[in-house]
């Protein structure tokens, strides 16, 4: 039954288990306003910490965002480097509250391009909240979805070629195992925001049922509000996974 909340109606039993953000248009609100683009960044920082208090609050198990893409990596030095000091501020400044919440911190993607003390921060972080179980937050930092797939690759061959693994045995749960996410459910809703319709390389084979919601709402402008219409949509539509309509009801009273 639904639980009705001061700013709308949401079916607590029905939440997605894991939700992924493709956080979009920070630059573009910073040159709407003439400001420079890191303070675009910074000002979506503080949408970081709504939502996820948002989802912490709502009961939501895995919240994946997409913080820093492997094709970001060819943006100009500066904002590179602005965005890394970014995200060191934000654990430093978060650590407490994390650890205060019991959200488990994870990372996705390739660190070693990473500067040396933002990797040892997150890795700290990763470390410290290990054992946390109220909620599991993952940044997906330097993260490429084929690069993770290409990654996975090459671990499965490794273990063929040690004779672990039998190259006939491998099927979908020893791939999904080696990926990054492993241990974590797919993705169920998989938000973007700024207006742009695309998946912009972003848990491509995690993401393969999710439902998929489009907001032109630029992420520093992006609310609880927000969140909450995505998953009142979320919990609109009827998943079928491939069934019939029929098939479908039924699983769902079973």
């Amino acid at each position: 039954m639904a639980r009705r909340t001061r700013r709308g109606a949401l079916d607590r039993g029905r939440l997605p288990r894991h939700i992924g953000i493709i956080m979009d248009g920070n630059g573009r609100w910073a040159t709407a306003r003439g400001l420079e683009r890191s303070r675009g960044h910074r000002a979506g920082s503080r949408a970081v910490r709504a939502v996820v208090r948002a989802c912490r609050r709502l009961g939501v198990p895995v919240l994946t965002l997409f913080a820093f893409s492997t094709e970001n990596w060819g943006r100009p030095r500066r904002e590179v480097q602005a965005l890394m000091e970014l995200l060191s501020e934000f654990i430093a400044r978060e650590w407490q509250e994390i650890m205060r919440r019991e959200i488990r911190v994870v990372h996705l993607g390739d660190l070693r391009r990473v500067p040396g003390e933002v990797r040892r921060q997150l890795l700290s972080l990763e470390r410290a909240t290990r054992h946390h179980r109220r909620m599991t937050l993952a940044l997906a930092l330097s993260y490429g979805s084929r690069e993770e797939m290409a990654r996975a690759c090459r671990r499965l061959a490794a273990r063929a070629a040690a004779g672990r693994l039998r190259p006939a045995a491998i099927g979908i749960d020893e791939v999904s195992a080696a990926l990054d996410t492993r241990g974590l459910p797919d993705p169920d809703l998989i938000i973007r925001t700024g207006g742009e319709l695309r998946l912009s390389n972003f848990l491509l084979w995690q993401g393969a049922y999710a439902e998929l919601f489009f907001s032109k709402r630029l992420w520093p402008d992006f609310t609880e509000s927000d969140l909450r219409a995505a998953i009142a949509d979320f919990q609109s539509r009827r998943r079928r996974f491939g069934l019939t309509d029929e098939q479908a009801e039924e699983r769902e009273r079973a």
